[in-house]
């Protein structure tokens, strides 16, 4: 009985993506069954289609601010929190993490308000900031959870046995906590490439990909919404690969890297 209901939760949570990727491929314009034919004449379409690439290309340029910034932002102030002791941790934890428990309706009108107050015009620069705090408190979390099992003893032994601090950061802490640094990186990249509700509201004239969806499915359904929404999953998915693959890489470096040692 356990397996069948553990069938039917997959079935639930993925159906939805493989009716869209399906329909994406059909090579009739309905989007009812029977299915006709595969065409990929909807990709074609969009491909061609200057504003979704101009959305595009607007929607990984704006995550990839958003993933530098929030990494050089988020490791240095994970890194500060953890010399901090007692209850001054545990409240800039708290405050830290405060964020995501805002709804992204409130976020986006503060944003627009402030933006307002200070005479910021709204473009792609306003949508950066406002990822980076929407996705910043994600990574603080992701790597905060690695830095408290962090031995900081190691960087005082770095430090004693002649390391500057610099050193001692680049040699000791970095390579331990750089995996799960990549992954939140990535993690923030993604957050901020299908975050919606807040960029409608930080947003000018240059919309990203999830807004010129949207724009789309107002108009009507059509195929090319179909098209639309697998290859930003497929980007995604992609970058979450990409990324696994270089955080297993660095751990197999490492891991011959200390064989090596052993062996010699």
């Amino acid at each position: 009985m356990l397996r069948i209901y553990v069938w039917l939760y997959v079935a639930f949570l993925y159906a939805p993506i493989a009716i869209i990727t399906l329909f994406s491929f059909h090579s009739s314009p309905s989007l009812t069954f029977p299915f006709e034919g595969f065409s990929l004449r909807w990709y074609a379409r969009i491909f061609t289609n200057t504003t979704f690439m101009d959305s595009l290309w607007n929607s990984i340029l704006v995550a990839t601010a958003t993933a530098a910034t929030t990494t050089v932002l988020g490791s240095l102030t994970a890194l500060g929190l953890a010399r901090l002791k007692g209850r001054v941790q545990t409240l800039f934890g708290l405050l830290s993490f405060g964020p995501v428990a805002l709804p992204g309706l409130f976020l986006g009108i503060a944003l627009v308000m402030l933006f307002s107050q200070i005479g910021l015009a709204r473009s792609l620069f306003t949508v950066t900031i406002a990822h980076v705090l929407f996705t910043l408190p994600f990574f603080l979390e992701a790597v905060r959870s690695r830095i408290e099992y962090f031995d900081l003893s190691l960087e005082e032994a770095a430090r004693d046995l002649g390391a500057t601090p610099a050193q001692a950061f680049r040699l000791v802490t970095l390579p331990i906590i750089g995996p799960t640094i990549g992954g939140a990186a990535i993690l923030s990249f993604a957050l901020s490439f299908d975050e919606f509700i807040i960029t409608v509201f930080v947003s000018g004239n240059n919309t990203t990909l999830p807004l010129t969806i949207w724009s789309m499915m107002r108009r009507a359904v059509s195929p090319d919404i179909n098209a639309a929404s697998v290859l930003s999953l497929s980007l995604s998915i992609g970058i979450i690969l990409l990324g696994g693959l270089l955080v297993w890489y660095q751990r197999r470096s490492a891991l011959n890297a200390r064989a090596k040692d052993i062996q010699e």
